[in-house]
C-alpha cells in the first residue's frame, strides 16, 4: 500500500479538495474553500496546511466566527445545497460562536461543516487557555455545545482517526434527507501530528444523490388520495428548489388545475403572476392562499417542514375532511400531521404523479373563475401597500414596493429575521426561482449581511441585495469587510424603524404598553427605556468601514439611492429611515405565542381572553 505522511490538518485539506457531488449525471466539485478566523488552536494545524498546501480550496478570512458560517450556509443554500465552505475555528469562543450558525444550518436542512479547534488531547497542557473544565467529566470541552446542533459529531483524537470520521461527515453533507450541520473538533496537537495516510484516500471522490422514487404502495396511496378529493391545495417548500423540481410543481399544478401557497424557503418557486400562485401561506401568508387552505380538503405538502408559520400554528386547516400528503425525502418531515406519507424526491414524485393521475383524468373541482377573484383581490392589496403614502415619513411596505420594481429579475434578495420577513413572504413579486433567499427556519438576526455575502459567493454574475432591519444590523454586520475585501459586491437596504418593531408589534397586541424593544434613551424620570429614539448614522459607518453609502428620507432619495448603489463597483448600503408599525399583519392567520394568565394588568387579562378563544378555536 502507498502511503504519504502527512499532518491531520494537511490530510484533512487533501481529501475536501478531492470531493466532488454528483446529480442527474451532472457533477460538480463540492467542496470550495474554507473559511476561518485563526488563533491558538487551529493557526499552527489548519492555518499552517491552508498557507502550505491548500490545493484548490480557496481561503476566505471570516470577520466573526458566527458571521462567516452564516456565509458558508448561504453559499451552499444558494447553491441547492451542492457546493459548500468549511469553517474552522480557534477553541473555546471562537468556536462557540459558530454554535448559533451549526443551529441555523440544521434546522434549514443546509449542510455545513464546522472544523472547531479544541484542546489539548495529551492534556499536556493542561488547562490550556480557554479550557472549559467540567469538574465531573474531564473529556468535555466547549465543543460538546456543537452536539445537539449538529446532524454529525466527532473529535479526533488520533490522525488515523480523520479517515473515518470524514467519510461519515461527507455522508452526512451530501444526504438531501439528513443534512444539515457536521462539525469535526480538532484538538490543536492532533492537527500537528503526521501519519502515513494510504494514498487511495486522497482519490477524487464522487457522492452520488440517487434520486428516490415513490414506493409502488406509497405511489399507489396517494394516487387514491388525491383522486377522491375535490379542493386541495399544494404546499411548496424549500425542497422544491432543492430537488431541482420547479418545473415539475408548475406542470403538476397546471395539469390538476391546483393552487400554490410558498413557505418561506419555497417562495419564488412559481412566478408571482402564475394564475394558481396564490402566494405566501401561513401565518405571514396571502389572503388568497390562507382562504383557499382553510377550505381545503387536501394538502399536498412538497418539501416543507410544516413549521408552526407554514401551519398557523396548526389553525389553518379547517376543513371537517382535510387530509394531508407529505412529499419528502426526510422521513420526520414526511410523518407530520398524521399525513399519508411519501418518502421520496420531490421532482420524481410530482412527475410520476402527474402521469398516474392524467391517467385517471383527474381534474380539481375548483372554478376558474372563484381562484381567478381571489389571485386579483390579493394583487389588488398588494398594490395598495406598495403605493401607501405618508406625510410623517416612509412606510416600510412602501419602500419594498418601490425596491421591489427597481430589481431586476434575476437579481437576489436575502433576509432573516424582524418584521421584514413577514412583509417581504407576503408582498415580494419574485419572476425567476432561487431570487428569493430567506433564512426563516431558524430566523436569525444576524444572518442577512453575511447571507448576502455566501449568497454573491455563489452566484457572482448576480445582484444581491441585504435586507436587513437596524436591529438586525447592529447584532451582525461584520462580513460586509469581507465583501469588501473579496471584492464581492452586495447591497445592503438597511431599514431602520428604532429597533425591534417585530417583537414590539407583538408585545402590545397582547397587552403590554410596549417594553424593552426600542431604540431610546434612558429616561431617569421614568425609569425605563422610555425617553426619545436614539438615532444613527448608518451611512457614515459604513464609509468608515470602506463601503459606498447613501440615505434615504423620501421616496424620491431611495429612488435614487437604488439607482446609485447598482453602478457602484463595490459594496454599497442604502440607510433608510421608515415609520415604526408600518409592516403587514393579519389575513386570517394567526401564530400562537402564550399569554400571561394572571397580571397586574387588565390590558393583558384581555389579551389572556382573548387568547383562550383563538386557542379554542384552533382545536
Amino acid at each position: 500500500m502507498t502511503t504519504i505522511r502527512l499532518t491531520m490538518a494537511q490530510a484533512l485539506l487533501r481529501f475536501l479538495d478531492h470531493q466532488y457531488i454528483e446529480i442527474d449525471h451532472q457533477e460538480k466539485k463540492f467542496v470550495h474553500g474554507v473559511m476561518g478566523i485563526f488563533g491558538h488552536g487551529n493557526v499552527t494545524g489548519i492555518g499552517e496546511a491552508l498557507e502550505r498546501s491548500p490545493g484548490n480550496l480557496k481561503f476566505i478570512q471570516g470577520k466573526n466566527e458566527q458571521g462567516m458560517a452564516h456565509a458558508a450556509m448561504a453559499y451552499a443554500k444558494q447553491n441547492n445545497r451542492l457546493g459548500i465552505f468549511a469553517c474552522t475555528s480557534s477553541i473555546g469562543p471562537g468556536a462557540l460562536n459558530m454554535v448559533t450558525a451549526a443551529a441555523t444550518a440544521t434546522v434549514n436542512r443546509i449542510p455545513v461543516l464546522f472544523l472547531p479547534g479544541d484542546i489539548f488531547s495529551t492534556r499536556q497542557p493542561d488547562p490550556v487557555l480557554q479550557q472549559l473544565e467540567n469538574p465531573s467529566d474531564y473529556t468535555i470541552s466547549a465543543n460538546d455545545a456543537f452536539k445537539p446542533v449538529s446532524r454529525f459529531w466527532d473529535r479526533i483524537v488520533r490522525p488515523e482517526q480523520l479517515m473515518s470520521s470524514l467519510l461519515h461527515a461527507m455522508r452526512v453533507l451530501t444526504d438531501p434527507a439528513d443534512t444539515g450541520a457536521v462539525t469535526i473538533s480538532l484538538p490543536q496537537d492532533v492537527q500537528c501530528e503526521a501519519y502515513d495516510y494510504p494514498v487511495s484516500f486522497f482519490e477524487k471522490r464522487v457522492h452520488i444523490i440517487d434520486r428516490r422514487p415513490m414506493s409502488e404502495s406509497a405511489r399507489k396511496r396517494a394516487v387514491e388520495l388525491i383522486s377522491g378529493k375535490k379542493n386541495p391545495v399544494i404546499i411548496a417548500g424549500g425542497g422544491v428548489h432543492y430537488s431541482l423540481a420547479t418545473e415539475e410543481l408548475r406542470e403538476f399544478a397546471e395539469a390538476f388545475r391546483i393552487p400554490v401557497g410558498e413557505t418561506q424557503a419555497g417562495k419564488s418557486a412559481m412566478a408571482w403572476d402564475h394564475p394558481l400562485n396564490m402566494g405566501a401561506i401561513g401565518a405571514t401568508g396571502s389572503l388568497a392562499a390562507n382562504r383557499l387552505a382553510k377550505n381545503a380538503d387536501l394538502v399536498i405538502c412538497v418539501g416543507t417542514r410544516m413549521s408552526d408559520f407554514t401551519t398557523a400554528s396548526k389553525s389553518l386547516f379547517q376543513h371537517p375532511e382535510a387530509e394531508f400528503l407529505q412529499i419528502n425525502v426526510n422521513g420526520l418531515d414526511a410523518a407530520k400531521l398524521s399525513s399519508v406519507s411519501v418518502q421520496a424526491d420531490a421532482r420524481l414524485a410530482m412527475g410520476q404523479l402527474t402521469q398516474d393521475l392524467q391517467a385517471l383524468g383527474y381534474s380539481s373541482g375548483y372554478d376558474s373563475d372563484r381562484l381567478a377573484q381571489l389571485k386579483a383581490e390579493w394583487t389588488s392589496e398588494v398594490d395598495r401597500l406598495y403605493a401607501i403614502e405618508r406625510e410623517d415619513g416612509l412606510a416600510q411596505t412602501r419602500v419594498l414596493g418601490e425596491i421591489n420594481a427597481f430589481v431586476q429579475p434575476e437579481d437576489v434578495i436575502i433576509g432573516a429575521a424582524g418584521s421584514m420577513p413577514g412583509d417581504l413572504h407576503r408582498l415580494w413579486r419574485t419572476t425567476r426561482p432561487k431570487t428569493y433567499h430567506m433564512e426563516y427556519g431558524f430566523s436569525c438576526m444576524g444572518y442577512e449581511v453575511a447571507g448576502a455575502f455566501g449568497a454573491k459567493l455563489s452566484d457572482p454574475d448576480r445582484e444581491v441585495y441585504a435586507m436587513v432591519g437596524d436591529g438586525s444590523y447592529l447584532m451582525m454586520h461584520s462580513e460586509l469587510v469581507t465583501s469588501l475585501q473579496e471584492g464581492r459586491k452586495i447591497t445592503v437596504l438597511l431599514l431602520d424603524n428604532h429597533g425591534f418593531q417585530c417583537i414590539h408589534n407583538l408585545q402590545r397586541e397582547n397587552g403590554s404598553d410596549g417594553f424593552g424593544n426600542e431604540f431610546r434613551y434612558y429616561s431617569p424620570e421614568r425609569r425605563g427605556l422610555s425617553g426619545d429614539y436614539m438615532t444613527f448614522d448608518f451611512a457614515a459607518q459604513a464609509r468608515g468601514m470602506g463601503a459606498k453609502a447613501y440615505t434615504a428620507n423620501t421616496i424620491e432619495e431611495l429612488k435614487h439611492a437604488l439607482k446609485a448603489a447598482r453602478n457602484e463597483q463595490t459594496t454599497t448600503l442604502i440607510h433608510i429611515r421608515v415609520l415604526p408599525g408600518t409592516n403587514t399583519s393579519g389575513y386570517e392567520s394567526w401564530w400562537r405565542v402564550d399569554v400571561a394568565e394572571v397580571s397586574e394588568s387588565a390590558k393583558v387579562n384581555e389579551a389572556y381572553r382573548n387568547f383562550q378563544s383563538k386557542l379554542e378555536a384552533a382545536k
